[in-house]
C-alpha cells in the first residue's frame, strides 16, 4: 500500500541509513571546511559593514578609526584560532568549550557555556539568513517586501538539507563556500591592483554625505573611546562560529585532532585575508553606509522605503563596472548563498552540543537520538523552529538581530580559555617528560593570552551592546541555564527513585516485590466480542480474584446488560456501579482506589477492551472513554492497566505488508515482507478457576 507521508519523507531526507553506516558520514578536510567554517568565513561579508555603521554615527569624521578597529579584530582572530587549536588537540572527543569548562571549572560553569553557545547558534542562523536575504535584495530590490518569507523559506531549506545527513549537506555547501572565497579574493585583488595603478574603484555611495546623529560629531575623550570600542565589538562578529570545529571533532576522519586543527588554521588564515581585503577596499573606494538611510544626504529615491546596498554590493559594483555587470551579480549570488548556508555551521554545532547535553541529562533524551540519516534530527528541527521564530519576530532585520549576537560566543571563548589554563596546570603538575612539559607551558601561555583578550572583549560587548538588545540574549541564556539544571534534577530524582539497592536486587528473583494477591477487574460497557475477549485474557492471567465492572449511566441499558450476562451464563461476577451524575471515569477510579485502600499489599489489574481502527477519523469515534480512564488509573500506585485490542475490519488495510524503512522494527512495525502477527480469537473459558487448575495438572501428568 502506498504511504504518502513516508514517500514525502524519503523524498526530502533520502533513504534511511543503518547504524553501522555512521563511519561513512565522517568528513575529509575539504568537506569539513565548508560545513564547520562557513560561518566565520561568510561573516567577513558583514563584519566590515558593522564597523562602518557604528563609526558613521558621527558622520564621516571617525572613519579614520576603521583600520585600527580592523587590526584589533584581526589580532583577536589570530589569538582565538591559536587558542582553539589547543582545545582540539587536548579534547578530541568533541564538546569544545562545554567539555573543557565542565571538566576544569565545574558543571555549573559548563552549563553557562552550553547555554551561551545554544543561544549563539540560534542567532547565527537568524543573522546569517537575514544578511543573505539583504544581499539578495541589494541585487533585486523588488523583493524587499518579501524579506521575511524569503528568510523563513531558506531556514526550512537548510533544515531539510541537514536532515539528509552531515556528509550530504557538506557536498551541497562545499561549492558555494569555495566559490564565495574565490569571488571575494578576485574582487579584492582586482580592486587593489586597480588602486596600485591609479584607477582606484569608487563606490556609488562615495558622493553621499552622512548626517551625524545629534551630538555625535564632536565626540572626544571617553565618548570617542566608547565609539571605537562599540565599533570593535560589532566587528567581532567576524569571529562567530570559530568554536564550531572544536565542537565537531568527532565528525572528522582520523586522525581527528590533526585534521580539525589543520582545518581551523586554514579557516583562520582565509577569514583574516578576506576581512582585511574587504576593509581596505571599502576605505579605498570611500564606501558610505548609515544605520538609517535617511542620514545619507544625496541618497536617490525615498530613504524611508528604498533599501540601501550592502558594502559587498557597493564594492562589487565599483570594482567590476557597475551594478548591472555579470561579475556583480555573480558576487552577490555567491555572497547571498554562502551567508544563508553559513547557518549550516549552527545546524551542525547546535545538534551536536544538544546531543552531548542530553547524554549528560541536561536536555531531553530525544536530543541524543539519531534520525534515519544518522543526524541528530530533533536538534536540527528545534534550531529551525526557534531561529524561524526570531526572524519572524524581528522582520528578518540584520541591524535588529546583530545586537543579540556574539555575546554568547565570547562567554564561551573566555571560560574555555580559563579552563584550558587549568588543564595545562594539571598536566604540568603530573607530567615528567621535558618535551611534554615544554609543549604544555607554550600552550598555557597561548590560552592565558586568549583568556585575557576574550575577557576584555566580553566586557566591551556587554558595555556597548547590553542596552541595545543584548540583554535579551543574556536573559535567554539564563533561562536556558535554569531549565537545564531543572531537567538534570528531574532525571537524577527519577534515577534515584527507580534505583534498586543490592539487598533488594539479590532477592528480586525470589519475588520480593510481588504483591500478596492480584485482583482482576474487566471493564464492561456492553456484552459483545471485545468484552468476551477481555474476560478470556483476564482469566488467562489467573488472578486471585476476578470481577467484571460496569457503570449504570442509563438504567434500561444496564438492565439489558445484566439480563444478557445471566443469559450467557458468564462465570465472572458482574459489579454495577451507580452513577447518578452520568459519569463513567470517576466511579471506576474511586472503586479501584477503594480496592487498593482496603488491601494495600494487593495489586489491581484493570483490563480494558479497546477497538483497533485503520482510519484516522475512526479514532475520534472510539476509545475516548478508555483513553481517559487509562490516563487517570496510571497515576494510582499498585494498579496495572492492560489494554485488550479488538481489530475492526478497517484495521486490516493498515496492517497490510508494505516496504518498511530500516529501523521500522524498532518502532514496532512489521518486518519487510511479513504479515502482522495476530492472536487467534478464542472465546473465554467460563470454567471456575479450581477446575481449570485441576485440568492443567491432569494435562501435565
Amino acid at each position: 500500500m502506498f504511504n504518502l507521508p513516508q514517500a514525502l519523507k524519503r523524498l526530502v531526507i533520502g533513504r534511511a541509513m543503518r547504524s553501522e553506516e555512521l563511519g561513512e558520514t565522517l568528513l575529509p578536510k575539504r568537506l569539513a571546511l565548508p560545513i564547520f567554517a562557513s560561518d566565520p568565513l561568510s561573516s567577513v561579508a558583514y563584519a566590515t559593514q558593522e564597523i562602518l555603521l557604528v563609526l558613521t554615527v558621527g558622520g564621516t569624521a571617525f572613519l579614520y578609526l576603521t583600520p585600527w578597529v580592523a587590526a584589533g579584530v584581526v589580532a583577536l582572530m589570530a589569538v582565538v584560532v591559536m587558542s582553539y587549536r589547543q582545545v582540539v588537540h587536548a579534547y578530541p572527543s568533541g564538546g569544545g568549550s562545554y567539555e573543557v569548562v565542565s571538566r576544569n571549572l565545574g558543571a555549573n560553569s559548563g552549563l553557562v557555556v552550553a547555554a551561551s553557545l545554544l543561544v549563539d547558534y540560534v542567532m547565527t542562523v537568524a543573522v546569517s539568513v537575514a544578511s543573505g536575504v539583504d544581499n539578495i535584495i541589494s541585487a533585486l530590490p523588488s523583493l524587499a517586501d518579501h524579506r521575511v518569507e524569503l528568510a523563513l523559506g531558506f531556514v526550512l531549506l537548510l533544515m531539510a538539507m541537514n536532515l539528509r545527513g552531515v556528509r550530504e549537506s557538506g557536498r551541497a555547501f562545499a561549492a558555494p563556500t569555495y566559490l564565495f572565497i574565490g569571488a571575494i579574493l578576485l574582487m579584492v585583488v582586482t580592486g587593489l591592483i586597480r588602486a596600485v595603478f591609479g584607477d582606484a574603484p569608487v563606490a556609488s555611495s562615495a558622493a553621499y554625505g552622512i548626517v551625524p546623529e545629534d551630538g555625535k560629531d564632536t565626540l572626544a575623550g571617553l565618548g570617542l573611546l566608547m565609539l571605537g570600542l562599540r565599533a570593535f565589538a560589532s566587528g567581532c562578529t567576524a569571529l562567530t562560529g570559530v568554536e564550531a570545529i572544536s565542537n565537531g571533532v568527532p565528525a572528522f576522519r582520523a586522525p581527528k585532532s590533526r585534521n580539525a586543527a589543520a582545518t581551523m588554521a586554514v579557516m583562520g588564515t582565509t577569514a583574516v585575508v578576506m576581512f582585511v581585503g574587504i576593509t581596505a577596499l571599502a576605505l579605498i573606494s570611500d564606501v558610505h553606509i548609515a544605520d538609517d538611510t535617511c542620514h545619507l544626504s544625496g541618497f536617490p529615491g525615498d530613504c524611508a522605503s528604498a533599501p540601501q546596498q550592502t558594502v559587498i554590493a557597493q564594492l562589487a559594483a565599483a570594482v567590476f563596472g557597475g551594478d548591472h555587470s555579470l561579475l556583480f551579480y555573480a558576487v552577490q549570488a555567491v555572497t547571498a548563498l554562502v551567508l544563508i548556508l553559513a547557518a549550516n555551521t549552527a545546524f551542525n554545532g547546535f545538534p551536536l552540543l544538544a546531543s552531548i547535553l542530553a547524554e549528560h541529562r541536561y536536555l531531553p533524551r530525544q536530543m541524543h537520538t539519531r534520525g534515519d540519516r544518522l543526524a541528530f534530527s530533533n536538534g536540527i528541527i528545534a534550531l529551525a523552529v526557534v531561529a524561524g521564530g526570531l526572524l519572524w519576530l524581528y522582520d528578518a532585520d540584520v541591524t535588529s538581530l546583530i545586537h543579540l549576537y556574539i555575546l554568547g560566543v565570547f562567554t564561551s571563548f573566555t571560560l574555555s580559555q580559563i579552563g584550558m589554563v587549568r588543564h595545562w596546570n594539571r598536566a604540568l603538575a603530573t607530567g615528567t617528560d621535558p618535551a611534554v612539559r615544554r609543549a604544555a607551558r607554550r600552550s598555557r601561555v597561548i590560552n592565558f593570552a586568549g583568556g585575557v583578550t576574550t575577557a576584555l572583549v566580553l566586557v566591551i560587548v556587554l558595555l556597548t551592546k547590553f542596552t541595545q538588545g543584548a540583554w535579551l540574549a543574556v536573559t535567554a541564556a539564563a533561562v536556558l541555564w535554569l531549565m537545564m539544571r531543572g531537567i538534570r534534577r528531574h532525571y537524577d530524582r527519577v534515577a534515584e527513585e527507580l534505583a534498586v539497592d543490592d539487598a533488594r536486587a539479590g532477592s528480586a528473583g525470589a519475588g520480593s516485590a510481588r504483591p500478596s494477591r492480584v485482583h482482576g477487574i474487566v471493564l464492561v460497557s456492553q456484552v459483545h466480542k471485545p468484552t468476551l475477549r477481555a474476560l478470556g485474557y483476564a482469566q488467562a492471567f489467573a488472578p486471585d480474584s476476578l470481577e467484571a465492572l460496569t457503570v449504570a449511566v442509563e438504567r434500561d441499558a444496564t438492565g439489558e446488560l445484566e439480563r444478557r450476562w445471566r443469559e450467557l451464563d458468564v462465570q465472572v461476577p458482574l459489579k454495577v456501579l451507580d452513577s447518578p451524575y452520568r459519569e463513567i471515569t470517576k466511579p471506576v477510579v474511586q472503586y479501584v482506589r477503594e480496592q487498593r485502600r482496603s488491601s494495600p499489599q494487593d495489586a489491581v489489574a484493570v483490563f480494558i477492551p479497546e477497538y483497533v481502527v485503520g482510519r484516522w477519523w475512526e479514532h475520534l469515534l472510539h476509545n475516548q472513554s478508555a483513553l481517559w480512564l487509562k490516563s487517570r488509573l496510571l497515576f494510582t500506585p499498585g494498579v496495572m492497566v492492560i489494554s485488550v485490542p479488538w481489530q475492526l475490519t478497517s484495521s486490516d488495510k493498515a496492517n497490510r505488508p508494505s516496504r518498511r524503512a530500516p529501523g521500522a522494527v524498532r518502532r514496532g512495525e512489521p518486518a519487510l515482507g511479513t504479515e502482522p502477527r495476530t492472536e487467534p480469537r478464542t472465546e473465554p473459558s467460563t470454567a471456575p478457576r479450581a477446575e481449570r487448575e485441576k485440568a492443567s495438572a491432569r494435562d501435565r501428568a
